[in-house]
C-alpha cells in the first residue's frame, strides 16, 4: 500500500482535509465520500490528478473514481490519513439537508456497498455450481455440489444478518444488536414452524391472506420466508436504531451496557416479527410486482429504456435503487426478468473501447483504455465510462445505444438472473435456471454480449478519429524528434508557427534526460528542460492559467494562439506541499508574455532532495506538424526555446 500514500494524503486533502469528511466507504472503483461541504473540495485539482480517473457529485456523495486499485487506496487512507470507515476525524453528524431521491441513493448504496463484493463472489459460485451440474461434470447429488451449494448459498441464505451489519453502520445502531435482529428472522425453528399445520388464517379473501402458525402474547404471528431478503432487516434496522437511542437515554448509566441491549431485543425481535417484517415483505412484494408489471406492458420498450440509460444511472449512482428490485425479484419469483436487461451495456461498452484501442494512435490513451478494456470484461465499466468513452461524448452515446438495442434483445429472448452474483462473463452462468439446469438462458445472454458488444464496435471503429482534447484529459505520446537550432526556423517564412519563450534562466537540458520517465518518454508532451540558476517563471506567451496546482510546483497554460503548455518545477516537489513555493498569478487569470508567474527557492528545493530541473512542455502537440526546441547550453528567460510548426 505505501505506493499509494501519497496519492492517498493528495485525495484526502483536496477533498477538504480529514475535517471535512463525515464518512468513506468504496464500491468496485469509487471512493465515496459523505462531505460536511463540497465546496471545500478541489475537484479540478483531484480530477487532474494520477490514479484519479474522474470526480461525480451525485446522491449526497462525493465519488473519487480511482479504477481497480480503489480496495488499496481506500485501505491506505484509513491506515494513514485518520479516517475510519463510519466517519471522518470525528464522524460528524450531517445537518444538511438532502433531496428525499439523494437520501435513498446513499442509504442503499450505503447498506449494499460494503457486502458487494462477497454478494458478487457468493453469486459467482452459485453461477458455477449450476453450470458444472447443466453440463454434468458433477453430480446434484454429490458431496461436491453439496459443499459447493454451501459456498454459494451460505452467505444468501443469512443475508438479513449481514445486511444488519452494514445497515446498523448506516442508521447507527449497534451493529451487534443488529445482527442478532436478522438472526431471528432466518431462525431455523421458525421454518419448521411454518411447516406445520396452520391454528387459522387472518385477512381471508384479502391480497395479504396469512395462515397463523404461533402467537405472541395471544397476538398472531404472520411467519414469513426471510431468507435471502432485503428490505425487511433494513427496514428493522431503521426502527431499532430510533428504539436504541430512546432506551439509552432512560435506562440507567450503571447498567445501560446490558441494560439497553435487552431492552432493544426484547423490543425489536417481536415487533419485527409481529409487524415490520410482514410490511416490509409485503411491500417488497407490491414493488417487485410493479415493476414487472410495467414490464410485461412492452418488455421490449422497457429493455430499450433500461439498457439505454443504465449507464447513465452508474454514472450517477442511481442503479442502487434498482438492486433490491432484483434481489426481491429472484426471492420472490425465481428469477428477475427486469432489470437485468442492463446486461448487454457492459458489452456495449468494451465494444466502443476495443474500436478506439485499435483506432487510436495516443499512446497516453491506449494506456488508459487497455485496462478499462480488460476490467470491462469482468463488469467493471466505469474506468472505461469515465476514462475513455465520456470525454469523447458521441461514443459514449454510442455505447449507450449498443446498451438499448441489448436490452431489447434480452426482453425478446426472454433472458432472466437466477443468480444475483457474478458480473461481465461471469453472469453467463447466473441464467441457468437451477431447477431444470436449462442452458438456454445462458445461450441467450451470449447472443446478447455478442450483439451489443458488436453495436458498440461496428458503430465505434469506422468512424473514429484522434481529434484534439484537452492535454489534462488525454495527452498524447509520440517520440520527441531531433532539436534543431530556433534560428533555423525563424528563417522559414512560408511555415507558419508559435514561438514560446523560455519561462526560466538556466541550463538547458534534453527531455530525454529527465530523470522522470513520464517526461523523458514525452508522455505527457514533448518539449525540453531547463536546470534553473533563477527561482523565478515568467510567462512564455500572452496566455491563459488554465491549472495552478495550490502546491505552486506547475503550472498549466493556454496561449491566446493555442499552444496548451505545462511548467513543472523540479521532480516530486508536489511533496513539499507548497514550501519554497510562491505563487504570483491564479487560475484562470489572463497574463502578459514575461510576467512573473511563480518564485521558488532552489536551494531549499536542493536541500529537500529534490532535482530542480523543470521539463516545459507543449502538451496539445498533435495539432502541429513539428516541436522544435532551441539547442545551446544555456538560456535567459525571455529567450525563444520553443517554436511550434503548424
Amino acid at each position: 500500500m505505501a505506493k499509494y500514500t501519497q496519492l492517498a494524503a493528495d485525495i484526502v486533502k483536496n477533498v477538504g482535509g480529514k475535517s471535512n469528511v463525515i464518512s468513506l466507504a468504496h464500491c468496485i472503483t469509487r471512493l465515496r465520500f459523505k462531505l460536511k461541504d463540497e465546496k471545500k473540495a478541489n475537484t479540478d485539482v483531484l480530477k487532474a490528478m494520477d490514479g484519479v480517473v474522474t470526480v461525480v457529485q451525485s446522491g449526497g456523495q462525493y465519488q473519487v473514481v480511482i479504477g481497480n486499485a480503489v480496495g488499496e487506496v481506500y485501505d491506505e487512507i484509513l491506515a494513514s490519513q485518520g479516517i475510519n470507515a463510519a466517519g471522518g476525524a470525528a464522524a460528524a453528524e450531517d445537518d444538511a439537508p438532502k433531496k428525499p431521491l439523494d437520501m435513498f441513493i446513499d442509504t442503499v448504496s450505503g447498506i449494499f456497498t460494503p457486502v458487494l463484493g462477497v454478494l458478487a463472489a457468493s453469486g459467482m459460485v452459485k453461477g458455477l455450481t449450476a453450470l458444472l451440474a447443466a453440463f454434468n461434470i458433477i453430480s446434484t447429488d454429490g458431496g461436491t455440489y453439496q459443499i459447493m451449494s454451501v459456498i454459494g448459498d451460505a452467505f444468501f441464505y443469512f443475508l438479513p444478518i449481514f445486511l444488519g451489519f452494514s445497515a446498523a453502520r448506516k442508521f447507527k445502531m449497534s451493529e451487534f444488536a443488529a445482527m442478532a435482529i436478522g438472526a431471528s428472522l432466518v431462525y431455523p425453528s421458525l421454518s419448521t414452524i411454518m411447516q406445520g399445520e396452520a391454528l387459522y388464517t387472518v385477512l381471508e379473501g384479502s391480497t395479504f391472506e396469512s395462515p397463523v402458525h404461533l402467537e405472541f402474547l395471544g397476538i398472531p404471528v404472520l411467519l414469513m420466508t426471510y431468507a435471502s431478503s432485503v428490505i425487511p432487516i433494513i427496514l428493522a434496522v431503521w426502527v431499532g436504531a430510533k428504539v436504541e437511542k430512546f432506551y439509552a437515554g432512560v435506562v440507567p448509566q450503571l447498567i445501560r451496557g446490558f441494560g439497553v441491549p435487552f431492552c432493544t431485543l426484547l423490543t425489536m425481535i417481536p415487533l419485527t416479527l409481529l409487524v415490520v417484517g410482514p410490511v416490509a415483505t409485503w411491500t417488497g412484494k407490491a414493488l417487485g410486482a410493479a415493476a414487472t408489471g410495467l414490464f410485461g406492458i412492452s418488455p421490449m420498450l422497457a429493455g430499450l429504456f433500461i439498457g439505454g440509460a443504465w449507464q447513465i444511472a452508474v454514472m450517477f449512482g442511481l442503479h442502487w435503487g434498482l438492486i433490491p428490485i432484483m434481489i426481491q425479484n429472484i426471492v420472490t419469483y425465481g428469477a428477475d426478468p427486469v432489470v437485468i436487461t442492463m446486461f448487454g451495456t457492459t458489452f456495449a461498452q468494451i465494444g466502443v473501447v476495443l474500436a478506439i484501442i485499435l483506432r487510436t494512435k495516443d499512446q497516453k490513451l491506449k494506456g488508459i483504455a487497455i485496462p478499462a478494456f480488460l476490467s470491462g470484461i469482468f463488469g467493471v465499466t466505469e474506468p472505461a465510462i469515465y476514462g475513455v468513452t465520456l470525454p469523447r461524448k458521441k461514443f459514449f452515446a454510442i455505447s449507450c445505444i449498443g446498451g438499448a438495442i441489448g436490452g431489447a434483445l434480452v426482453a425478446l429472448l426472454g433472458v432472466k438472473l437466477f443468480i444475483f452474483g457474478g458480473l461481465g462473463v461471469f453472469q453467463y452462468p447466473c441464467f441457468i435456471d437451477p431447477a431444470t439446469n436449462d442452458l438456454s438462458g445462458m445461450y441467450n445472454g451470449m447472443i446478447v454480449s455478442v450483439v451489443a458488444f458488436a453495436v458498440g464496435f461496428g458503430l465505434t471503429f469506422p468512424i473514429y478519429k484522434d481529434d484534439p482534447i484537452p492535454a489534462a484529459a488525454a495527452p498524447t505520446s509520440e517520440p520527441v524528434p531531433s532539436a534543431q537550432p530556433a534560428a533555423a526556423v525563424v528563417e522559414e517564412k512560408t511555415i507558419e508557427r508559435e514561438v514560446l519563450k523560455s519561462p526560466l534562466t538556466g541550463n538547458i537540458v534534453a527531455l530525454k534526460d529527465v530523470p522522470d520517465e513520464v517526461f523523458s518518454s514525452g508522455l505527457l508532451g514533448k518539449g525540453i528542460a531547463v536546470e534553473p540558476t533563477v527561482g523565478k517563471v515568467i510567462a512564455p506567451a500572452d496566455a491563459e492559467v488554465t491549472t495552478l496546482f495550490p502546491t505552486g510546483h506547475a503550472i498549466g497554460l493556454s496561449t491566446s494562439k493555442g499552444a496548451e503548455m505545462l511548467i513543472h518545477i523540479g521532480m516530486d516537489t508536489v511533496k513539499m506541499e507548497g514550501r519554497g513555493f510562491k505563487t504570483h498569478v491564479a487560475q484562470g487569470d489572463h497574463v502578459k508574455q514575461g510576467q512573473l508567474l511563480i518564485e521558488f527557492d532552489i536551494d531549499m528545493i536542493k536541500k529537500a532532495g529534490y532535482p530542480v530541473i523543470t521539463p516545459v512542455l507543449v502538451t496539445n502537440h498533435d495539432k502541429y506538424k513539428d516541436i522544435v526546441t532551441a539547442d545551446g547550453k544555456t538560456i535567459n528567460g525571455g529567450d525563444n526555446l520553443i517554436t511550434a510548426v503548424v
